[in-house]
Formats: structure tokens, C-alpha cells, sequence
């Protein structure tokens, strides 16, 4: 089933949980590119949930259970830069591992990360995804 509408606009009951939490234009681009790959890769979902979550990957970071924009666009951890969706490549699952440390930090002090303070930047990247996991997992009552 398509994830937007006629106009564009994301069908929002379609859409993953934590692009549901988003805001309109991180929906609108997980749904519009969803739509699109459907079509190239033949019905292949899998494939074309991958390529959305790829695109909005570049324009946003997830924080807690949803997406917020990123302060710079482009890819969000080396799987993205080197290799794309269809890498085999560990994914930063929506953190973006290509911001500094000083970013990341901040993240982390906004989800109350304990331990922070020494932290190097990919212990902050893997603390931050786990953040993400267990705040995505409560929002949907896990």
C-alpha cells in the first residue's frame, strides 16, 4: 500500500511509529521515497523501507523515539557514506555518527545519558542508539 497520498503528504497510519512522533516533512520524505523505490525494486518492501529510512537518515537523526532535523545534511555513520541502504554494514540506527563529539554530547545530556562526561565519540554513538531503542520501545508501550 502507498505511504502518501495523491498530494504528497505522508498517510500518516502508514508510516513507522517513530516517523509517526516526526514531524511533517521527515514523514512526507520516508513515504514519498518509500512510494518511489516500491516502484523501481519491483514491490520489494523490504528494499524500499531500507531507501526511505536511508533518505530521511540524511536530513534527520532520531533522538529518543522520533526524528529531529540534523544541523548538517549528509550521511548519517560510514554505512551511508560508503555503501548506502543496501550495505551490510552496521548502521548507527538513525544517530548521526558523522556529527561531533560536542553534538553528540549534547544529545546525550538531553536523553540523560549517565556517564557521558567520558564518553568518547563512539561510545556516545553506541550510548545514544541504545537510548533511542529503549525510548522507541516505551513509546510504543514495550
Amino acid at each position: 500500500m502507498p505511504k502518501s497520498r495523491g498530494d504528497g503528504r505522508a498517510r500518516k497510519d502508514e508510516l513507522p511509529s517513530t516517523l509517526q512522533r516526526s514531524e511533517q516533512k521527515a514523514q512526507d520524505t520516508f513515504a514519498q521515497t518509500y512510494d518511489s523505490a516500491m516502484e523501481t525494486y519491483d514491490g520489494d518492501a523490504s528494499r524500499a523501507a531500507r531507501t526511505a529510512f536511508a533518505a530521511v537518515k540524511h536530513s534527520y537523526e532520531k533522538v529518543g523515539d522520533h526524528w529531529e532535523p540534523k544541523e548538517k545534511r549528509g550521511p548519517s555513520d560510514e554505512r551511508a557514506a560508503d555503501q548506502g541502504p543496501d550495505s551490510t554494514r552496521p548502521t548507527a540506527g538513525g544517530v548521526d555518527a558523522n556529527a561531533s563529539k560536542a553534538h553528540l554530547y549534547k544529545r546525550a545530556q538531553e536523553l540523560n545519558i549517565e556517564g557521558r562526561s567520558k564518553m568518547d565519540k563512539d561510545e556516545l554513538v553506541e550510548a545514544l542508539q541504545k537510548a533511542n531503542d529503549a525510548a522507541t520501545r516505551k513509546a510504543r508501550g514495550g
